[in-house]
Formats: structure tokens, C-alpha cells, sequence
């Protein structure tokens, strides 16, 4: 894989393939070149691979209501512990006004390869991209001199990730239960199920001011035992500042519906409610697969990011009202997405007919 790609920075370095003055100003053309044929392997690739790409219209929900745009300096950093082919890392960076210094971490030494590359052919040259397993093996340290035997994670302003769906071998290779880093004191997950862990691992890499978001299955919200423990804590102590449903069958590799939990240390302690929205049926049909519009992502961004209430659609639910539901964050509990019946007087339309029969003769 990497001498592929190797061999391909050699075809691009050719002079008779610069487009330099033939694109509108701003136009990425071998980056997004880069990114259609990553789309396209995701999409051919099935369940195998499909994992290590996520959608650009989630990519850009992400980087939009996780809060980079309001970074303040380049020397503000970004962390995706499963970073896949490093597309969300990108959009999320690129929407800060001075960029962001960028630390990525993927297991899969083939994606690993696809991130380097994107990360070079989106002009993100300095971003540090690390192959190994993040929860058995997290690679940035807060000393940042990757000193093996330091039990500090680097702490980050933003995180975001995409992780493998309840993964049931993410306690390989390292004591959960006595973590060396600390990252599940909220609770250890259950063993055959890494949904939580990842979320904990990400809740544990960001600052006391830092912002996060992560791509979850829908199991994450109403789940029990370890988990609803777990659950209960993050909302207690203000972690979760909002939740939203996005439709099934958006994700290469799986068809089951996610959600992007959106996290904010910062204000944690002031926090009484969670910012609930259900986008569930914003979609529209792509071969096998469902696609975000335009209309769908401006819609999503905007009632999250100004917190608007809609019926049917997005409401700020308490968290006393949450206890009420025995710490349950299943989106359909609060927002009654259902479209009304159509209820039908059979009798009524027997009477017309009827009657228009009668006319007739």
C-alpha cells in the first residue's frame, strides 16, 4: 500500500499534471481527487473496509457544531484516536480560521497509509499521524516526548472520531480494569462491546475547556448494566451537551443508525439539559446507501449551533426530565418524530361514490 501511494505522488509530481492556473482561487483539485477515489474504495470495499471513511456531509456536521471555527490559533490541537483515512480530522481542522495543529492515531496499517497521504495532499504537512491501537496503546503523551512510561495523556482543545461500531476486541491487549491511564474511572465497559471505551478515551484526551464529538450507534443512548452506569455520570456531570439522530444507512460497512454525541468539558458544570435534535429523515437515496443534503447538513448546524427548538425535530431536554427516564437518552423518548395518521372515512367515501353513481344514470 504505501509504495502504491508512493508511485502515486510520483505521477502527480509531474509538471504536465499541474492545474495550477487553470481551477478557481481556493480549489483543492488532488486533495478532493484524493478524496472522491477514498469514496469510492469505501463504497466498493463493503464492511471490510468500508469503516475507515466517514461521509463528508457527517465530516462537515462535525466540524461544524464541535466548535472549531471558533479556535483562536493554529497552535490549538485536534486528536482523532481512530482516525481512519484522516477526512474528518481534515474538515474539522479546516474550519478553523488559522488552522489547528492536527495528532491522528489509526490500528490499520493499510488506512494508516491513506491518512498520511491525505493528510500531505491537503497541505497538512505537519499533522502527526501515528500507527497503533489507541486504547491499548495511546501513542500522545503530555510530556510530548512519548516517554513509554508516562501515565499522562496528552490532553487536546478538540477531539473527534469515527470509531469501529461496538467493537468487541477492544480490551486486547491491556488490563481495563486497571487502566494506566486512568480513562475509565466513570466505569469500565462492558468486554465485548468498546462503544463506551472509545468515549471515555476521548472524554479523557480533551483539556478542562476542550470540545468533542463522536460517531456512536444508537445503542450508546439506551443501553443498561455498565453502560447505563456509565451513562448516568456523563450526564450528571454536564459532559453531554447535545445529541443528534442522524438516518440509517449513511456509513460504508454498517446500515444501522448513529448519532453524533457532542461533548464540552468547559461548560459542564453549569449545564442542565442536553440539546437534543432527530435528523432521521433529512436523507435522500444514493444507489444502496442514504446521503445527507445540502439542505440537511445547513438545517442540522444551524438549530444545533442556536440551540432552536422545532416540533418534530429538536427540543432542549433537562436533565431532570432525563432521571425521570432513569438516565435513558433514547432521542424518541423526548422528540416525537412520528408523522400524524392519515385517518381515512371509509363510510364517508362509500357515500360519494355511491352518490356519483347515482348521478349518473
Amino acid at each position: 500500500m504505501q509504495q502504491r501511494l508512493s508511485n502515486l505522488v510520483g505521477i502527480f509530481e509531474n509538471p504536465a499534471l499541474n492545474f495550477r492556473n487553470n481551477r478557481a482561487e481556493g480549489d483543492d483539485l488532488l486533495g478532493d481527487a484524493y478524496e472522491y477515489l477514498m469514496r469510492h474504495f469505501a463504497t466498493e470495499s463493503g464492511k471490510s473496509k468500508g469503516q475507515f471513511y466517514t461521509p463528508a456531509e457527517v465530516s462537515r456536521i462535525i466540524a461544524k457544531v464541535v466548535g472549531t471555527s471558533k479556535a483562536k490559533s493554529q497552535h490549538q490541537a485536534i486528536y482523532d484516536p481512530t482516525c481512519g483515512s484522516g477526512s474528518l480530522l481534515i474538515k474539522a481542522a479546516d474550519e478553523a480560521p488559522n488552522g489547528l495543529t492536527i495528532y491522528g492515531q489509526e490500528m490499520d496499517n493499510a488506512t494508516y497509509s491513506l491518512a498520511k497521504m491525505n493528510m500531505i495532499l491537503h497541505s497538512h504537512i505537519t499533522a502527526e499521524i501515528h500507527h497503533d491501537n489507541s486504547l491499548s496503546r495511546p501513542y500522545f503523551k503530555e510530556d510530548d516526548d512519548n516517554d513509554t512510561a508516562s501515565n499522562d495523556l496528552k490532553r487536546f482543545d478538540f477531539v473527534v472520531a469515527n470509531p469501529p461500531f461496538s467493537n468487541k476486541a477492544w480490551s486486547n491487549g491491556f488490563d481495563a480494569f486497571n487502566d494506566a491511564y486512568d480513562r475509565f474511572k466513570l466505569g469500565t465497559p462492558p468486554q465485548k462491546n468498546g462503544d463506551y471505551a472509545f468515549l471515555l478515551h476521548i472524554l479523557h484526551s480533551l483539556k478542562s475547556s476542550g470540545k468533542g464529538a463522536v460517531i456512536l450507534p444508537h445503542g450508546v443512548l439506551f443501553r443498561g448494566n455498565a453502560e447505563a452506569e456509565i451513562r448516568e455520570k456523563l450526564i450528571r456531570r454536564g459532559y453531554i451537551k447535545g445529541i443528534i439522530g442522524l438516518p440509517a444507512n449513511l456509513f460504508y460497512g454498517t446500515g444501522i443508525p448513529a448519532c453524533i454525541i457532542v461533548l464540552d468539558k468547559e461548560n459542564a458544570t453549569s449545564r442542565t439539559g442536553i440539546f437534543m435534535l432527530d435528523a432521521s429523515k433529512g436523507f435522500m437515496k444514493d444507489g444502496n446507501k442514504n446521503r445527507l443534503r445540502h439542505q440537511d447538513i445547513h438545517k442540522i448546524v444551524d438549530v444545533f449551533n442556536r440551540q432552536l427548538e422545532l416540533p418534530k425535530y429538536s427540543r432542549m431536554v433537562s436533565v431532570s426530565e432525563i432521571e425521570e427516564n432513569a438516565y435513558n437518552l433514547n432521542i424518541p423518548r423526548y422528540i416525537d418524530s412520528t408523522e400524524a395518521e392519515d385517518i381515512q372515512d371509509i363510510q364517508a367515501h362509500l357515500l360519494e361514490v355511491s352518490l356519483i353513481a347515482i348521478s349518473r344514470l
